[in-house]
């Protein structure tokens, strides 16, 4: 077994993606596979080959290019017509979380893409009218020695939502197949293991009746550099830069490969990536909101009439000198 996973790696990276890795094993243990059954030939084609009664469906789309490839050239969404629309749609998402509360159902959004793709800003304008405690946000960080020695996707799972409730993941388990790769935060053998399990994954929270949407965030190499300089100027957005935004501008190329590999793999008919071309961050946002709303069936849940109660009177209340109480200075 250890001259194979050494063959393994050293296909890997002459290769250069981890699909064609896939695909050539696929092949060369294909009588192999019908004979006798080899883990490791099974770990390397079962994405392509054993397809578990009806899951793991490559979805029928074209396959998606490097980011700076699909980018549309479009002016600036006017700041007029975008606050008109955000404002009808954030009417509309009042109503799909009513409805999400009304029929206890379960969602899962996922954001994922580059740094300064603008997840964070969309994320903001889903949640700016929506109640924290339906709609909740979740921005794992780095995981902990504990938490290192879990099932990799253990640490997510204490997060999906319970009836009524929607959870955004503002980057989610797919950091395995992206900086955990590049960065060589995980080894070969778990990055492999990721792709062949979380088609399954998603599948199975899918069956439990979990509403599952996953969005890739696009965005062009000159329109990320435009938003880091930004960010290295501006003083009230320099937290939003780290090092490790430096590292991954620096590994580009190694981060479409990966990005590339990640949705080959787990792009599927039941799950699939919805890519959103984000050098307009207006567009962004409201295209979207809008294809979220579409991807949740929902009905108008009516408020029920709302009528204030009387107020009750001061009867045998003496209010306290204002002079006790400490209040904060008029500044203005």
């Amino acid at each position: 077994m250890a001259k194979k996973d050494k063959s393994i790696d050293e296909k890997s990276s002459k290769n250069g993606s981890v699909t064609e890795l896939l695909k050539n094993k696929q092949k060369s243990s294909k009588k192999k596979l019908q004979s006798n059954s080899d883990p490791e030939s099974e770990l390397k084609g079962k994405k392509l080959k054993s397809k578990p009664s009806g899951i793991l469906t490559r979805s029928p789309k074209p396959e998606i290019g490097n980011e700076e490839q699909s980018q549309a050239v479009t002016k600036r969404l006017p700041k007029k017509i975008y606050e008109e629309e955000l404002n009808r749609l954030h009417i509309e998402l009042v109503k799909l979380q009513e409805w999400v509360k009304y029929k206890q159902l379960k969602v899962v959004v996922i954001f994922e893409g580059r740094d300064a793709a603008g997840k964070g800003g969309t994320i903001k304008r889903i949640t700016q009218c929506l109640n924290p405690r339906v709609c909740k946000v979740v921005a794992l960080g780095t995981p902990s020695d504990r938490e290192k020695t879990q099932w990799y996707f253990q640490r997510y799972v204490a997060h999906l939502p319970a009836g009524g409730e929607m959870v955004l993941f503002d980057r989610s388990w797919y950091n395995r197949a992206g900086v955990e790769r590049v960065m060589n935060f995980c080894t070969h053998e778990e990055y492999i293991e990721f792709l062949r399990s979380c088609p399954e994954f998603e599948c199975m929270l899918q069956r439990a009746g979990i509403v599952l949407v996953k969005y890739w965030f696009s965005v062009s190499d000159e329109e990320q550099e435009k938003r880091f300089q930004e960010r290295i100027q501006n003083p009230l957005k320099r937290w939003k830069i780290s090092p490790m935004d430096l590292e991954a501008r620096a590994k580009w190329v190694d981060y479409s490969k990966a990005k590339d590999d990640m949705f080959n793999a787990t792009d599927i008919k039941q799950s699939p990536w919805y890519v959103v071309n984000s050098d307009d961050k207006r567009r962004a946002h409201i295209n979207c909101i809008s294809h979220l709303l579409s991807q949740v069936p929902y009905e108008d849940v009516t408020f029920k009439k709302i009528e204030l109660p009387p107020r009750q009177g001061e009867i045998e209340y003496v209010r306290p000198p204002m002079q006790l109480q400490n209040f904060i200075p008029n500044v203005f």
